[in-house]
């Protein structure tokens, strides 16, 4: 097992029943990735999914995953934070490359990330022992959680924050260290406008949505920044210039 004391997932909610053409599309942009993955000749990349449209916010992609292969003849594998079905709690999930893509996909692409190979070799690293990527959790799940307080976290804040992590190598990993370096660095969050009445019916009807992180100016503004796919890969490729980005589709 790659990550023995994380959980491995199929996904992080209730089992249903996926149609025929949903697991053969699951298959085939799988079995993409993983092509191009070995083309690469990566250790590692980080992994984007569109499982939901997010055009009205400029963006495409939803959530994003370590992708990680722990020896050169393994299965490519995804690390990721996954938000508990129905509820304000999220934890770390392993899983196939398969399985990540069987997650209501709103869109059958993928995005791949592959840093330089000096920083890989550092991700590699932090994955090979789980300590740091706990340390980096918050199990108390926010879609639009702000990026730079600790009170909640979301998959691709995961994500970034263990990128920090591993860039800056801390002699104690922590949100609140990885955060003032991201801060220092100039990360640059994706900001949302999001309306007053539309935070007032996500908060009154989704566990998983929260504003009370976020700056009281910028909430009456709608200003909501947020940490999203597009944003990470931006900001590797700005701190990282060696970062190459490869978009697959399914035609």
């Amino acid at each position: 097992m790659l990550l023995p004391s994380l959980v491995v997932a199929g996904t992080a909610c209730t089992e249903k029943l996926q149609s025929p053409e949903t697991v053969q599309k699951a298959f085939r942009l799988a079995i993409k990735t993983r092509e191009a993955l070995d083309a690469s000749g990566a250790q590692v990349a980080l992994i984007g999914r569109v499982g939901q449209d997010l055009s009205k916010y400029n963006l495409r992609y939803s959530h994003m995953a370590f992708v990680w292969r722990d020896h050169p003849q393994g299965r490519w594998m995804a690390v990721h934070e996954l938000n508990k079905c129905g509820t304000a709690e999220s934890a770390l999930f392993i899983e196939g490359l398969a399985n990540f893509f069987f997650d209501d996909m709103f869109a059958w692409d993928a995005l791949i990330v592959t840093p330089s190979t000096k920083v890989q070799a550092k991700i590699v690293a932090e994955l090979a022992q789980t300590s740091a990527l706990k340390n980096l959790h918050q199990p108390h799940y926010n879609m639009l959680a702000y990026p730079y307080s600790t009170k909640y976290q979301n998959s691709n804040q995961w994500v970034l924050e263990v990128l920090a992590d591993v860039i800056q190598q801390p002699e104690q990993s922590s949100r609140a260290t990885s955060q003032a370096w991201l801060k220092q660095a100039d990360y640059k969050p994706s900001n949302l406008h999001i309306m007053t009445l539309t935070r007032l019916g996500a908060r009154m009807f989704k566990a998983n949505v929260a504003f009370d992180d976020h700056p009281t100016g910028d909430r009456i503004m709608g200003k909501i920044e947020v940490a999203t796919v597009e944003s990470v890969a931006n900001f590797l490729q700005k701190i990282d210039p060696q970062t190459t980005v490869q978009t697959l589709t399914l035609k």
